[in-house]
C-alpha cells in the first residue's frame, strides 16, 4: 500500500517575507540616493554654468557681410557652391549673393537654401549702356553697389568683404577682417605675372603695393584684398564702385576718402602670408541640348540642373 504524500507547504515562512521587505527597502533606498545625487549634481552644474562668463568670441564677434556678385554660366553652381561650404565655417555672417539678372535663379536659390549659410539673395542687372560696348565689360560692379546699398539700409555695424565666387579663401582670413576698424587689407595670390598682389609693409609701415599691373592707381590692390568697415561706410555716403573694368577697387577706395595710409590695418601677419587666391575655374561651353532619346531617364531630372547662358 502506497503511503499518502505529504502535502507541500506553500505558505511563505516568516524570515522570507522579511528578506523580502528588506530587499524592497534596500532598492527603494538605493532609488532615493541615486535620484537624491542625481538631483544635487544638476543644482551644482547649473551653479557652476550660471558662474562662468560667456565666451567671449560668442558675443562680441562683429558681423561679417560677404558680398558676392554672381551670373548665370555653367561653372555658376558649382562655384557658388564651393565659396557657400567655405563659409558655413565662418559664424556671424549673412551672405548677400547678387546676381547680375532682371529675375533671381531657381536653381541658384536650391543651392543656398541646400548650403544653409544665411543669405540675402538680389539681383542686380548690369545696365543697358555697359552690355553693348565691345570694350571690357564692368562685371560685378551693380551687383556690388546693390550690396553697399543693402548694408546702408540693414546693417550699423559689422565688416563688409567683396568675395567673388571663383576664388579660394583661409577661413582665418574671415575671423581676421572682422575686427576691421575702417579698412584692412593682406596679400594675394595667382595675380597676374608676379603672382601675387600686395601691399608692401617697410619698418612696419605701408609703403606702396606689389601688382602685376599699376595702371596709374593709387590702389593697385586686388578685389580680395581688403575689407571695409560698416561703420566706416556709413560715413562715407557717396562711396561706391565705379563702372571703369580695371579700376573698380581703386575708385572704391578712393571714395572712402579721406583714408590715410596710416589707418590702413595689414593683416595676414603684417601681409607676410597669402590666404586668398585669386584662382579662376576653367571655362566650360553651355551644354548640348539633351537628345529627344534619353527621354523618361534620370538624365531629364539632370538636364534640368544644368545652367546654360
Amino acid at each position: 500500500m502506497l503511503l499518502p504524500q505529504a502535502k507541500a507547504n506553500n505558505k511563505p515562512t516568516l524570515s522570507g517575507v522579511s528578506n523580502k521587505m528588506a530587499l524592497g527597502k534596500s532598492i527603494k533606498m538605493y532609488l532615493t540616493i541615486f535620484i537624491a545625487t542625481t538631483c544635487i549634481y544638476m543644482l551644482l552644474y547649473q551653479y557652476h554654468m550660471s558662474r562662468q562668463p560667456l565666451a567671449v568670441n560668442e558675443v562680441v564677434k562683429p558681423p561679417l557681410y560677404i558680398i558676392t556678385p554672381t551670373y548665370r554660366r555653367p561653372e555658376q553652381l558649382a562655384e557658388l557652391t564651393r565659396l557657400g561650404y567655405t563659409l558655413k565655417h565662418v559664424p556671424n555672417l549673412l551672405w548677400l549673393v547678387i546676381e547680375d539678372a532682371n529675375h533671381t535663379n531657381r536653381l541658384v536659390a536650391q543651392t543656398l537654401n541646400r548650403i544653409g549659410v544665411p543669405y540675402e539673395y538680389l539681383v542686380a542687372p548690369m545696365p543697358e549702356q555697359y552690355k553693348k560696348t565691345k570694350r571690357a565689360k564692368p562685371r560685378g560692379v551693380s551687383n556690388r553697389n546693390r550690396g553697399l546699398d543693402y548694408l546702408r539700409a540693414n546693417a550699423t555695424e559689422g565688416v563688409l568683404y567683396f568675395a567673388d565666387d571663383d576664388n579660394t579663401y583661409d577661413i582665418n582670413i574671415f575671423e581676421q577682417m572682422r575686427y576691421t576698424k575702417k579698412v584692412s587689407m593682406w596679400p594675394v595670390g595667382l595675380v597676374t605675372k608676379t603672382g601675387v598682389s600686395s601691399p608692401i609693409i617697410r619698418n612696419g609701415k605701408l609703403d606702396g603695393y606689389y601688382d602685376g599691373w599699376l595702371g596709374g592707381r593709387k590702389y593697385p590692390v586686388d578685389m580680395a584684398g581688403f575689407a571695409v568697415s560698416v561703420k566706416f561706410l556709413h560715413t562715407r555716403p557717396n562711396a561706391t564702385m565705379p563702372f571703369k573694368p580695371g579700376y573698380e577697387e581703386d575708385g572704391f577706395l578712393r571714395s572712402l576718402a579721406p583714408l590715410q595710409n596710416t589707418e590702413i590695418e595689414l593683416l595676414a601677419d603684417e601681409c607676410r602670408d597669402i590666404l586668398t587666391w585669386h584662382t579662376q575655374t576653367k571655362k566650360n561651353p553651355a551644354a548640348q541640348v539633351l537628345n529627344k532619346r534619353y527621354v523618361n531617364t534620370n538624365l531629364e531630372f539632370i538636364d534640368k540642373l544644368l545652367v546654360r547662358p
